[in-house]
């Protein structure tokens, strides 16, 4: 390929000192076919308007449009691992219960109780049935109707009438998700091909061991965007420059709710001149300010002539096995070491791998300037035993930064770097006098894809 970006056609540029193929092709194991082949389609470079972000009728019309008709990710298996455990979702004004039944399986349930429309639970817990505050309406946890006070008064509602209303609830890979429609895709097909490719990084088996959330003054697709693109990377987060290989990233697409962001570890930012430090250099910068491996001390001396990237993929081969007793000899450097950012549409962002893994969720909370963004953390269980119950969510306050919930660790500064950013790309936007947004052709290529499908949605 040239590295005369200008002559080549729209969609074809690449970062001119390296890309994300040529990293990979010094590796001690070559990565699954899957992440390997090219995924990446060139969708235009026309400009979004920003009122997509500021205009409360275009918010009401996702509220509308959108959000009933997919499937939402609403809770883990470990959040509620016992029968009648439940789990309470909210997102833009619609309330489930998602309870865990007797045989193992999961049910959800509009949270609402069929007499005067009360909310039943605010919050997740466990219990054998669910009593309405208001009148004791009382339900089982498969929702039907157990007891109602005075039933002579109410001859014309059946016991049918009274059950609560059941929403769409699916589960792959340890998530549950709910979806108010009752038609469309199943939720495999949904993931398309997510299930396939997770399949080497099995997520059923972790768990949750560090959940922070955080209120943003930002609308949630503003924020779900910032984590869309390893772009900002530079400029945002100076610190990751000598471990990330920031606009060496790999962006890839397939269908129209899945798309991921591979940005490789263990190498400089072709951004800044690395060409007098060591490889072991690279690795301590990566010890330092790598937040999934902070402070770790990875035991990795970098030998004479090998590169960073490949000490590191074995020293963490050797780690992984040791905590987990998951043999992953023969796992391709870049599994081990990279940040393989895949996202679900609308909001579901789970990080593929063998590191502990990532996932964000992002609501709106409670209108179209405000987003509840959720960091969680899981780790795999070690092998032949059973994942444990998931640590509660820590919702930070208004003036809480990241950096006050320490188990995120460097995690936390970065966070902070991002949300230096979002609430002033809220208040651009609605400054905005030309009223709109560029995008890059290949680095912010997820953010064309997922404005793509939800105007599938809106245009019904």
């Amino acid at each position: 390929m040239p590295n005369d970006n200008t002559v080549l056609p729209p969609g074809q540029a690449r970062c001119p000192t390296g890309t994300w193929e040529e990293i990979v092709s010094g590796d001690s194991r070559p990565m699954p076919d899957f992440l390997a082949k090219e995924s990446y389609r060139y969708l235009g470079s026309e400009p979004l308007p920003a009122s997509r972000f500021t205009d409360p009728e275009f918010f009401a019309l996702e509220n509308r449009k959108m959000w009933p008709r997919v499937w939402q990710y609403a809770a883990r298996d470990e959040d509620m691992p016992d029968a009648n455990d439940y789990v309470v979702y909210n997102n833009v004004g619609r309330s489930y219960l998602i309870v865990r039944q007797s045989d193992g399986s999961v049910r959800a349930f509009y949270n609402a109780c069929r007499h005067r429309g009360r909310q039943l639970k605010s919050v997740s817990g466990s219990g054998a049935e669910f009593r309405c505050g208001f009148h004791g309406w009382t339900y089982a946890t498969d929702g039907s109707i157990k007891t109602i006070p005075c039933r002579w008064d109410f001859p014309t509602v059946t016991d049918d009438a009274a059950h609560l209303t059941e929403v769409s609830a699916g589960r792959w890979g340890g998530y549950i998700f709910v979806r108010e429609a009752r038609d469309g895709p199943t939720l495999e097909e949904f993931l398309a091909p997510l299930p396939e490719f997770f399949r080497r990084w099995p997520h059923d088996d972790c768990h949750t061991v560090v959940y922070v959330a955080k209120v943003i003054p930002a609308n949630w697709k503003a924020t779900a965007e910032a984590f869309m693109e390893t772009y900002h990377a530079p400029q945002t987060h100076p610190q990751l420059m000598g471990f990330v290989g920031d606009v060496n990233a790999f962006y890839g697409m397939w269908g129209d709710n899945v798309n991921l962001d591979l940005t490789p570890f263990a190498v400089p930012s072709p951004l800044i001149d690395a060409s007098k430090k060591s490889q072991q250099w690279i690795i301590d910068q990566y010890v330092k300010f790598n937040g999934r491996i902070e402070g770790k001390d990875t035991g990795c001396v970098v030998p004479q002539g090998e590169t960073a990237r490949r000490a590191l993929a074995a020293a963490t081969r050797e780690r992984y096995r040791a905590a987990t007793g998951h043999d992953v000899g023969e796992v391709s450097d870049s599994e081990m070491l990279d940040a393989l950012t895949f996202n679900v549409f609308p909001n579901f962002s789970p990080w593929g791998g063998f590191m502990p893994s990532i996932d964000y969720r992002w609501r709106p909370w409670p209108d179209h300037r405000a987003t509840l963004m959720e960091v969680r953390i899981l780790a795999r269980a070690v092998k032949g035993t059973k994942p444990p119950r998931s640590v509660p969510m820590r919702l930070l306050g208004e003036s809480e930064p990241w950096s006050a919930a320490p188990e995120l660790g460097a995690l936390g500064r970065v966070f902070d770097q991002d949300m230096s950013n979002l609430p002033f790309v809220q208040i651009g936007l609605e400054a905005n006098p030309n009223g709109i947004v560029h995008l890059a052709d290949y680095q912010e290529v997820r953010i064309r894809h997922f404005h793509r499908t939800l105007d599938k949605y809106l245009e019904g």
